[in-house]
């Protein structure tokens, strides 16, 4: 097992991964001034680096500065300076494992105080019950809009390369935009985009299409989509299946898989369809099934935290071991595998009642170690959940009065797709 968990994953990019262990992307909430990449970062990243993983994918990077899943995200678009994400790449590639950019648009995921535009596949807002209203009404998109967007992920992946990273990984998972226009649910559209899953999937496929003509051949590019949707009627296994194999002939490296959204935050552990439910590997099952008929290297994320269950996961025919929350309490979990050793502290489980809530604070948990890790510090996983949602929700209004201020002078700033 340790020789596999520690072999080499060669790409069809010619890119060469040093082991089986990544760490999956966590959207860390950490931009300095102008959106972009801080000290922080630069630190959290370097901590990474040192831990012994082979991959490292950073947290959502926003492809449209008029929206972001939070407003202390990073940007980077075509005005953007790229001397920060130059010395974030340096960062980040400084243990000698590789480091890829994760692209994303927030869609319909985007909170209602926040300034900018929320859109969607259709007009169709985010279900949470009583927590509805936290988050704005969505505009279907046009024609125009999702041109413009193909072309924005496009932009920003060849500036990543430019700023020295090694790939670039087109987010289509957890609700986000693309996600809503893979979903059955969401994506209710009746042209060329909606309907049937080969129309549902043009834009994510527009996007890898145009992301892989914009940079070099040895520039790796790989897509994460859920196993499913953990939402009766949804995006689910056998739609992920297709898509997978739709994107095999575009030149994709890799397939990370993992589910949920905010409307049933599997990523969590917290799906709303509780057949699913798993302490580790959350989305395992659906993923040997997936690995037995896929072209393409898969990346499996959710819940790993133990060698044994890497173990397990690499057995069932996924190629790369993806780990979020385990390496905000570990940073240097891989290197403890190699050897021998496992975790000696876990993070505090939320099991509030309340599904919405508990994942909110279950990711503010998450991201009160990204900040400690961040100052320098190590990782403090016995903090209580409502303290880490209570702190977080003091830094996110001070973030929010920033990005308000900067976002005037950030370009194009048509107030389309917000609440009235």
């Amino acid at each position: 097992m340790t020789d596999e968990l520690f072999s080499p994953l060669a790409l069809r990019s010619g890119q060469v991964l040093g082991n089986r262990t990544a760490k999956a992307a966590m959207e860390e909430n950490l931009a300095g001034g102008g959106q972009l990449p801080g000290k922080e970062l630069l630190t959290l990243y370097r901590r990474w680096a040192a831990g012994g993983t082979g991959l490292l994918i950073t947290g959502n990077v926003m492809v449209h500065a008029e929206a972001l899943t939070g407003p202390a995200g990073v940007v980077l678009d075509e005005a953007s300076p790229l001397a920060p994400f130059a010395e974030w790449a340096r960062a980040g590639k400084s243990g000698g494992g590789k480091l890829w950019m994760q692209l994303n648009h927030p869609g319909r995921q985007i909170q209602a105080d926040m300034p900018g535009v929320v859109w969607g596949p259709s007009a169709k807002g985010v279900e949470l019950g009583r927590h509805s209203s936290r988050f704005g009404r969505p505009l279907a998109m046009t024609p125009e809009q999702i041109e413009a967007t193909v072309t924005r992920f496009a932009t920003t992946a060849a500036r990543a390369e430019q700023a020295g990273f090694d790939g670039v990984e087109v987010h289509a998972a957890h609700g986000y935009l693309l996600s809503q226009f893979l979903s059955p649910l969401v994506n209710t559209r009746t042209d060329r985009w909606g309907g049937s899953l080969e129309n549902r999937a043009r834009m994510l496929l527009d996007i890898v299409r145009a992301v892989r003509a914009a940079v070099s051949p040895s520039f790796a590019v790989a897509v994460k989509i859920n196993s499913a949707d953990f939402q009766r009627g949804g995006f689910d296994a056998d739609d992920a299946r297709q898509v997978i194999a739709m994107l095999e002939p575009l030149g994709v490296d890799l397939v990370e898989l993992s589910g949920g959204s905010y409307e049933s935050p599997a990523m969590t552990g917290r799906p709303a369809d509780a057949r699913t439910q798993a302490r580790e590997a959350y989305f395992l099952d659906l993923a040997k099934d997936l690995a037995g008929t896929s072209p393409l290297p898969l990346m499996l994320t959710g819940g790993i935290t133990r060698r044994e269950t890497a173990r397990k996961v690499l057995d069932s025919g996924v190629a790369l071991i993806g780990m979020g929350t385990a390496l905000a309490v570990t940073p240097d979990l891989p290197a403890r595998w190699r050897e021998g050793r496992e975790a000696d502290r876990q993070l505090r489980p939320v099991t509030w009642s309340d599904k919405a809530l508990a994942s909110s604070a279950s990711m503010a948990l998450v991201r009160h170690q990204l900040r400690r890790l961040g100052r320098g510090s190590n990782p403090r996983p016995g903090t209580h959940p409502a303290r880490a949602l209570l702190t977080e929700q003091v830094r996110r209004r001070k973030a929010l009065r920033r990005y308000r201020a900067w976002l005037p002078t950030a370009g194009d700033t048509a107030p389309a797709g917000r609440p009235a």
